[in-house]
């Protein structure tokens, strides 16, 4: 007996919520732009008037990198999480799990779902700031590429999380006292170099500081730690995150009330 890939049930999936998203459209897509461009102005304009420039690049300019990534990961993270939990939450997940289709396609179907709304949320910003400051791609590609990847990776990561939380306020732990402080530490608004060498050496040990770089090294090609690092931290979290997957359907772990 051969496999044959359940499309209609991915597609499903995938259409029901990204129709959620646009259903909400303000607080889904239009609040995560306007809070971004909320910090472009207080760390562009208001730190920009002394550190004027960054690795010979417009401080305004340095920080559209990190703001994108910290856009990219936090809603990765939450539309996955929300949307993997509210069937759990309502208990159609059982629904899910009974019928024909393999755990593969529940997660493509919704990991898809959030990794597709995080990269369009991302690419509106990074447009919008083309706007109010000079910003040229270098490598369009690679950017996108990498968009892909670390939206998939965080968006495996929020559906673990979904599935594991037992409540809403548990959906938000690890976004707000984990990610978030990885994120803002992860060289976003500043480059490393400028830290004392125990800050430095301790900043390498930020797994966020190397995605950050190197999504800023296929705008500007600048970055604080070799790309192709870049690429094995963001592949080898993607590989965590996979197997755990893997682990919680194949033993049904917090699956089952």
């Amino acid at each position: 007996m051969y496999y044959t890939f359940n499309t209609h049930a991915v597609w499903a999936i995938y259409k029901s919520e990204m129709a959620r998203a646009f259903r909400n459209i303000m607080q889904n897509i239009i609040s995560p732009v306007i809070s971004t461009c909320l910090y472009f102005v207080v760390f562009g304009a208001a730190s920009g008037l002394r550190l004027l420039k960054v690795d010979d690049v417009n401080y305004s300019t340095f920080i559209v990198p990190g703001l994108v990534m910290l856009t990219l990961v936090t809603q990765s993270i939450t539309s996955a999480s929300f949307g993997i939990y509210f069937p759990k939450f309502t208990g159609t997940i059982y629904e899910i799990l009974s019928a024909p289709i393999s755990p593969l396609e529940i997660v493509i179907g919704y990991v898809g779902a959030a990794a597709s709304k995080s990269i369009m949320l991302c690419l509106i910003i990074l447009f919008t700031s083309s706007f109010i400051v000079e910003i040229t791609v270098s490598h369009p590609l690679i950017m996108i590429l990498y968009l892909i990847l670390i939206s998939v990776t965080f968006a495996m990561l929020g559906f673990i999380i979904g599935i594991c939380a037992q409540n809403f306020e548990q959906l938000q732990i690890i976004p707000l006292l984990v990610v978030t402080p990885l994120v803002f530490l992860g060289g976003s608004f500043y480059s490393i170099d400028t830290l004392p060498p125990f800050w430095r050496t301790m900043s390498l040990l930020n797994p966020v500081l190397y995605l950050t770089s190197g999504f800023r090294w296929s705008i500007m090609e600048i970055s604080d730690v070799n790309p192709v690092s870049s690429v094995v931290v963001g592949f080898t979290l993607f590989s965590v995150c996979l197997t755990c997957i893997y682990l919680i359907f194949r033993t049904g772990f917090c699956l089952r009330r």
